[in-house]
Order: C-alpha cells, then sequence, then structure tokens
C-alpha cells in the first residue's frame, strides 16, 4: 500500500520530534520534510511535495496562516492539517476558507492525529467532534461572519445525494458504489459541487452544507 507523505512545520524541534515518534507507530505514515516556518516550508515543497502537511500557526517569518494560503494556492493537492495550541473561533473560520482541510488542537491524542492524517488524505477533510464541527455549527449561524460562500445554488438530486454522502465522511469509491457511479464521475460531481458553492476545497463544502441544513 502506497505510503502517506507528511511533512510537518512547527517551529518547536521537540514538538516536530514528539509528532515523529507518535506518528512511527505507522508504518503508513513517512515524514518527508520538517520546516521550522513557512518560508522553509514553501523552500522544502519545491522539491519535496508531501500528501499532508501538519501546520503549526504561529512561527516565525511567515506563520501559518499565510504559508496555508500559498501551499492551497501554489500545491492545491497538498492538503493541510493544522495543528495548533489556538481554539479561536476566527482562526477556525479563516483556515477553513483559505484552503485548510482540519484542524487540530495540540493537545490531541496521537491515534486521533493519525485518523486525521487518514481522513484529509482519504476524503479531503477533517472535523473532530470536540472541537471542530461543534464551533463549526455555532459559527456558521453567526451574523458577524460571512462566509464567501455562492448562497443562491441550486443542486441536481444526484449533486445533493453525493453532497450528503461527502458529509458522511465517505471516500469517493464509497460513495461510488453506493449510488452506482464510477469515482471518476464522483470527482467529477464534487469538482462540480465545488465550482457552484464557490468554495476551495471539500471542507468548504462540508461548511456549505452545515451551514445550510443539508448535512447534520
Amino acid at each position: 500500500m502506497k505510503p502517506i507523505r507528511i511533512a510537518i512545520a512547527d517551529d518547536y524541534k521537540i514538538f516536530r520530534d514528539g509528532l515523529k515518534v507518535g506518528l512511527s507507530a505507522d508504518e503508513r505514515l513517512l515524514i518527508v520534510l520538517e520546516a521550522d516556518n513557512g518560508e522553509d516550508l514553501l523552500a522544502g515543497l519545491q522539491e519535496n511535495q508531501p500528501d499532508v502537511i501538519l501546520m503549526d500557526l504561529k512561527m516565525p517569518l511567515m506563520d501559518g496562516m499565510e504559508a496555508t494560503k500559498e501551499v492551497h494556492k501554489q500545491y492545491p493537492a497538498v492538503k493541510v492539517l493544522v495543528v495548533t495550541m489556538y481554539e479561536d473561533d476566527k482562526f477556525i473560520i479563516h483556515l477553513m476558507e483559505n484552503g485548510a482541510n482540519g484542524y487540530l488542537l495540540k493537545n490531541a491524542e496521537p491515534d486521533e492525529i493519525r485518523k486525521a492524517i487518514y481522513a484529509v488524505y482519504e476524503n479531503g477533510y477533517y472535523f473532530n467532534d470536540v472541537v471542530n464541527k461543534a464551533l463549526l455549527k455555532k459559527l456558521v449561524i453567526r451574523q458577524n461572519l460571512k462566509p464567501s460562500f455562492n448562497q443562491d445554488v441550486e443542486f441536481t438530486e444526484r449533486e445533493l445525494e453525493v453532497l450528503k454522502l461527502i458529509c458522511e465522511e465517505k471516500t469517493a469509491a464509497e460513495i461510488a458504489k453506493e449510488i452506482f457511479l464510477s469515482p471518476r464521475s464522483v470527482e467529477g460531481i464534487r469538482q462540480r459541487l465545488i465550482e457552484k458553492v464557490g468554495v476551495r476545497n471539500t471542507a468548504g463544502l462540508v461548511m456549505f452544507a452545515v451551514k445550510n441544513g443539508i448535512a447534520d
């Protein structure tokens, strides 16, 4: 089975080392790049592209928020999983709207971090029950936060069906099997949904679905 290539961007070496130890129990997870700031990360990505980046927010020279935007712009296929101490509403919404695929706190257990890596790699997003999904549901109805979604979107029955299954954390292959389509067709519908809604990635689709009562 193909390894999942991991990059770690964090200015504390002791935290990077701790992550490496925690992830080493899973032979499929391969650390291919380390960086202690956003600039070093982007330089490293020119020669060594991972599947998933574990991204700290507060780093010198270029912080994780700016680095996440740049990664999404330059390497849209690379998934970004934010791992930070900051449990601030504005950070979560801002990062999800600017290309992050998931958001974890640094006190997360190694098992949860591994689960999140697999989720963003396979599904394109990860919202954990403790922080992300609860905060997301609360935040999307607040009037002072205006996500950049297209509000007047009309979906076909098939698109709505795929969107609901995406929100159930099913992979393209699982969705294809359930609704009798090819995985390529499902991927085409997912991309069409992203364009219709006006979001950046699958995580944005889920945010839209939650906000509009399409998903629980």
